[in-house]
């Protein structure tokens, strides 16, 4: 939940997502759990609900469902703008920046260099440190601390490497017009020799931006372990606009070797849908993981918009907000490691009993059904739906008289889709309006699905999070039903679990 709460002139506002108070917020940085918080930081305008005067700011959460807004963290200045970046917990004080005894946390940010400064024109990564736990920060002295004369080098997400050559820190950024990834490794942070590139390969419809990089094991197998490339692109998602992709493979401590490339170099277009996507709906961009989450757990967050129409959509005085954060893993799906997603936080103490329906079977014949007792705007929808007979079938979410959102399934085409074209609000922009599709897959002639639904917004794990699309929606407040459709046939619904939340 977030520290805002919805009023009746902001019906959008999530409940179950963070947005910041009232200004404007996109990619997540620096995320990282430290001294049993979850720290969120986020490129943000303080000063306005539009992109600009970038600078960090920052929430935090014990459990990843309720945060905490705080004041800006890092904050822009005459010399530079604060684009995206991480933050690690430097354990041996390897920067200097601490002591033995507190060691402190290190930001590594992006320096977008503005008229009038010496590195105008440049982007180039930048250090800052805090000595109390991530609540306030001071910039290195000696900043930038790696610069390679570029316009459009920028990102940096710092790991721990340790392995056969050593321990020592790696970052990966991007050279976003080129569609490269850049390794560098170094002892202190400060120093940083560079490593290898990789790409371009796969999605390259737009620029390449907010890379990530981490191990995972395949099947939960502690011994089968395999390194997983993250690299968001806008635009040039599967559905158009912004969207992120990956790569399963292998990592030295030097060089990327990817094992799921589809096509190196320049996309092939109509390969589009065979590259591996974090997301397939149109509004989950910038996504990156946390560092040092309990029990080894890989914890992901995205900014839950697009750059289509973000500066455009219709929320005041917020704009903007970030995806749930999910768990992510690695399961083999017809002999290949693709990543499978679920929601982190434990929603639990938030459900409301009173908004609650549990149906064990319902026959879903021609047409479009109400469900009786299953009205919200803040809820989960948990259901296993049968093909039967039906051409097509699924169901829609905050409906109303003329409006909601469908969330079907049509199997001869191997297809899930989102179709927004009347789920509210959608002037504001001519691409907002948009029928968003995946690939799916039939588990012996059955299709599971957990969508969550928020104020503004639904997400969709279908077959187990094998598949997910992340939609914005902008509904009246009172299109709250939600219904079971087939057309072309009929379907059964099993297992239909509906939570609302308080």
């Amino acid at each position: 939940m977030t520290a805002a709460t919805a009023t009746t002139a902001d019906t959008f506002r999530p409940a179950l997502h963070y947005a910041a108070r009232n200004t404007w917020l996109n990619d997540p940085n620096g995320l990282i759990f430290h001294d049993g918080v979850y720290h969120l930081y986020y490129q943000n305008n303080p000063l306005d609900n539009v992109w600009g005067n970038m600078s960090w700011g920052h929430a935090t959460s014990p459990d990843l469902i309720t945060w905490t807004e705080h004041p800006v963290a890092i904050s822009c200045d005459e010399d530079e703008d604060i684009f995206s970046g991480s933050i690690v917990f430097d354990r041996d004080n390897t920067s200097g920046f601490g002591t033995d005894s507190a060691p402190p946390l290190v930001a590594v940010y992006t320096s977008a260099f503005k008229p009038g400064s010496a590195h105008h024109g440049v982007q180039a990564q930048s250090l800052a440190y805090s000595r109390d736990g991530g609540y306030t920060w001071t910039k290195h002295s000696a900043n930038p601390v790696l610069n390679r004369g570029s316009a459009e080098f920028r990102d940096p997400k710092v790991i721990r490497y340790t392995g056969n050559t050593g321990s020592y820190w790696v970052m990966v950024a991007v050279e976003a017009t080129d569609f490269q990834v850049v390794l560098y490794k170094s002892e202190d942070l400060k120093s940083w020799e560079l490593l290898s590139t990789f790409g371009p390969a796969n999605a390259t419809g737009g620029v390449w931006e907010c890379p990530d990089l981490f191990l995972l094991p395949v099947d939960g197998d502690p011994e089968n372990l395999k390194w997983v490339l993250t690299v968001n692109l806008n635009p040039g998602g599967p559905n158009n606009g912004s969207a992120g992709q990956y790569f399963v493979g292998d990592f030295d401590g030097t060089t990327f070797t990817s094992a799921t490339t589809v096509t190196d170099g320049l996309q092939d277009p109509a390969r589009l849908g065979e590259y591996q996507w974090l997301d397939w709906g149109r509004d989950y961009y910038a996504a990156v993981s946390f560092s040092d989450a309990p029990s080894n757990r890989r914890l992901m967050i995205a900014w839950m918009n697009n750059w289509e129409y973000a500066n455009q959509i219709p929320t005041s005085p917020w704009r903007s907000p970030m995806s749930l954060v999910r768990e992510i893993s690695l399961t083999t799906i017809e002999g290949e490691p693709r990543l499978a997603q679920q929601v982190a936080g434990d929603l639990t103490a938030w459900a409301d009993p009173a908004a609650t329906l549990r149906l064990e079977t319902v026959d879903i014949v021609e047409g479009q059904h109400v469900l009786d007792g299953a009205a919200g705007s803040v809820q989960r929808i948990q259901v296993t739906i049968l093909q039967g007979t039906a051409d097509e079938f699924g169901l829609v979410v905050r409906g109303g008289e003329t409006q909601g959102t469908r969330i079907g399934i049509r199997p001869a085409e191997g297809r899930i889709f989102v179709d927004r074209r009347h789920s509210g609000q959608r002037d504001f922009h001519e691409s907002f309006a948009s029928i968003d599709s995946a690939p799916i897959r039939t588990l012996d002639g059955s299709y599971q699905l957990t969508i969550y639904v928020d104020r503004c917004s639904v997400e969709v794990f279908a077959q187990g999070g094998q598949v997910t699309l992340t939609e914005l929606i902008f509904p009246s407040a009172t299109s709250t039903d939600v219904s079971l459709y087939a057309i072309g046939g009929a379907a059964t619904a099993k297992d239909l679990r509906v939570t609302g939340y308080a």
